[in-house]
C-alpha cells in the first residue's frame, strides 16, 4: 500500500521541489547549528495532543501539497496528530506557518514496532487541507529509483530533536552535516553489522554528530549533481548506547521513486 500511495503522490509533485527560496547554510560544521530560518522548507513538525496541549514528537517531509512523509514509529493510533508547516522556532508564533490536522495516516503494512531493525519504518500522512506553497513552505524531492550515495557523500540531518543524549529539545530547527556511511561500511561487524539492510541509509558515525529523540521521521537532505536537494532517508533509529555513539551512525529508511 505505501509504495503505491507514495508513487501516486510523487508523480503529482515531481516538479518544483527541492529548491528552497532561502538557501541553507552548508558550511562544514561538526556539531549541529541553528538552521537559517526556513531554509529547509519541506521540514515539518509532527505534533500530538496531550492533555489539551500540542507537543512536538517527530519531524517529517512535505512531499505533496497534502501529503507528509514520516517514520512509522512516530505514530500511535491513540493520539490525534497535526502537522506544522513553515516553522523555524517551535516556541514562537511565526508568520507564514500553519498547523493542519491529519486526515488519514497510512503506516507501512510490514512495519513491526517490536523489531525496528526489520525496516519499513515509514508512514504517510494525508493532510485535512492542502498547504499553500511559499518562501517558507516548499515540497521535498525524492531521488530517482536506484540512486545510491557514495561513502562520505555530504548530507544534512535537520530537526528539533534533543541537542544531546538525554538533553533538551531544540526550539529552533537544527541542522548538521552527516556524511553517508555506505552499505559496505555500515555493515562492518564493528559498525551496525547485519542489522543494516539495503532498504536503509546510514549517515554519521563519528561519535560527534547524530540524530536524537525528536529528530525521528525527519529528512536526510542531500544535494544532487544538478543542485537540487533530495530527501534520501527518514530518520529511524540510533544506538541504544546513545545518540552519538562512534561507529553507530544514525539509520534512515531509504526512500526513492519506484521504477
Amino acid at each position: 500500500m505505501i509504495p503505491i500511495v507514495l508513487a501516486s503522490v510523487l508523480i503529482a509533485s515531481a516538479l518544483g521541489c527541492g529548491t528552497p527560496p532561502i538557501e541553507p547554510l552548508t558550511s562544514r560544521v561538526v556539531n549541529g547549528v541553528d538552521a537559517k530560518p526556513h531554509s529547509w522548507p519541506w521540514q515539518i513538525s509532527l505534533q500530538y495532543k496531550n492533555n489539551g496541549e500540542w507537543r512536538h514528537t517527530c519531524g517529517g517531509s512535505l512531499i505533496a501539497a497534502n501529503w507528509v512523509m514520516t517514520a512509522a514509529h512516530c505514530i500511535n493510533s491513540k493520539f490525534t496528530y497535526r502537522v506544522f508547516v513553515g516553522k523555524h522556532n517551535l516556541g514562537e508564533e511565526e508568520a507564514g506557518s500553519k498547523a493542519i490536522l491529519a486526515e488519514k495516516i497510512i503506516v507501512h503494512e510490514r512495519w513491526n514496532p517490536i523489531f525496528v531493525a526489520f525496516g519499513n519504518d515509514i508512514a504517510l500522512i494525508k493532510l485535512s487541507e492542502s498547504v499553500t506553497l511559499s518562501d517558507h513552505v516548499q515540497l521535498g524531492c525524492i531521488p530517482a529509483a536506484g540512486t545510491v550515495l557514495s561513502n562520505l557523500y555530504p548530507c544534512y540531518i535537520t530537526g528539533w530533536g534533543r541537542l544531546s543524549t538525554g538533553g533538551p529539545i531544540a526550539d529552533k530547527l537544527q541542522q548538521a552535516l552527516m556524511p553517508v556511511a555506505d552499505h559496505a561500511t555500515c555493515t562492518q561487524s564493528d559498525w551496525w553489522g547485519v542489522v543494516i539492510r539495503t532498504t536503509m541509509v546510514c549517515a554519521g558515525g563519528d561519535g560527534i554528530v547524530a540524530g536524537c529523540n525528536g529528530d525521528s521521521g525527519g529528512p536526510l537532505n542531500c544535494k544532487n549533481t544538478e543542485g537540487t536537494w533530495e530527501v534520501h532517508g527518514i530518520a529511524s533509529f540510533v544506538s541504544g548506547l546513545g545518540c552519538n555513539y562512534e561507529k553507530k551512525p544514525t539509520v534512515f529508511t531509504r526512500v526513492m521513486m519506484s521504477n
